[in-house]
């Protein structure tokens, strides 16, 4: 086997990886997007009836269709135009290291001990409140946009921050590893249908900022007293306190570990938070 050939075999390679990279990326954000979806559906509709209509020898609706599919993807890039730009924003977004990696087991405990014992009051009072963690993505946008703390994170100071009457406690706290990055941060809502029409705007925010990126988005219902959590685009309600500290270990837990011992250790450290 000759240089060469090595380098035109691994060129190949290459080449099919990044093509493999691509859709995985592309499919894997379509599932979150609703607009996305019914894009995705009614192209395949439109590949259906042409080859359906090339089979039968149907001129009219080949002619309609050679327009369509000629001029279509200029029409979809001005049309979800908007789609295209999160797109690109969330890819410009992301992080190789996320902050939550950098946490050591105690951190990661102490984060989570901290949150939910928050929640926990919150919740008895009935007051609302919205938590993002960020983890891969970053959520600069929404940080430069709100009011910046840099505070540790304590569940004193989570309390505080939504407690009526307090300026900032409309909006949603951003934690960074572990700090309270800012407050008062304001969201995008889930256009997605299949929300129940009884969920208020912190719920349907946690939904829409979980349905751009990575993070994970915590609500207490100001309404129910109601505990919630939304990770990658899906929007689990009434939860109870232990499941929600079971929930944010394992999403907060890194992807990888270097050596299996630490793993097995982290995860015996888990259980006894429990």
């Amino acid at each position: 086997m000759t240089f060469e050939t090595i380098t035109s075999l691994i060129t190949k390679l290459i080449d099919v990886l990044l093509v493999w990279c691509a859709l995985y990326y592309i499919l894997k954000n379509l599932r979150k997007n609703v607009k996305m979806v019914l894009l995705f559906k009614g192209i395949l509709i439109i590949i259906i009836i042409k080859v359906i209509g090339d089979f039968f020898h149907l001129v009219t609706i080949g002619y309609l269709l050679d327009y369509v599919i000629t001029w279509g993807p200029l029409a979809l890039i001005v049309i979800f135009q908007p789609e295209i730009r999160n797109v690109l924003e969330q890819l410009g977004r992301s992080q190789l290291l996320g902050r939550h990696k950098v946490l050591t087991v105690d951190e990661r405990e102490k984060v989570v001990y901290e949150i939910t014992n928050a929640m926990d009051y919150l919740k008895k009072a009935r007051i609302g409140a919205l938590i993002v963690i960020e983890r891969d993505n970053s959520l600069l946008e929404y940080i430069e946009k709100s009011k910046k703390i840099y505070a540790d994170i304590s569940a004193e100071l989570l309390i505080s921050i939504f407690f009526p009457n307090n300026p900032l406690h409309d909006g949603g706290v951003i934690i960074q590893g572990d700090k309270i990055t800012s407050a008062g941060a304001v969201f995008p809502t889930s256009d997605n249908l299949k929300i129940s029409k009884r969920l208020g705007t912190r719920h349907r925010a946690a939904l829409g900022i979980s349905e751009t990126g990575d993070c994970i988005s915590l609500v207490v219902s100001e309404e129910t007293g109601r505990l919630s959590i939304a990770i990658d685009g899906e929007l689990h309600y009434n939860l109870t306190i232990d499941e929600v500290k079971i929930m944010l270990l394992e999403a907060l837990r890194p992807k990888k570990s270097i050596m299996l011992e630490d793993e097995e250790e982290e995860s015996e450290q888990d259980i006894e938070i429990l």
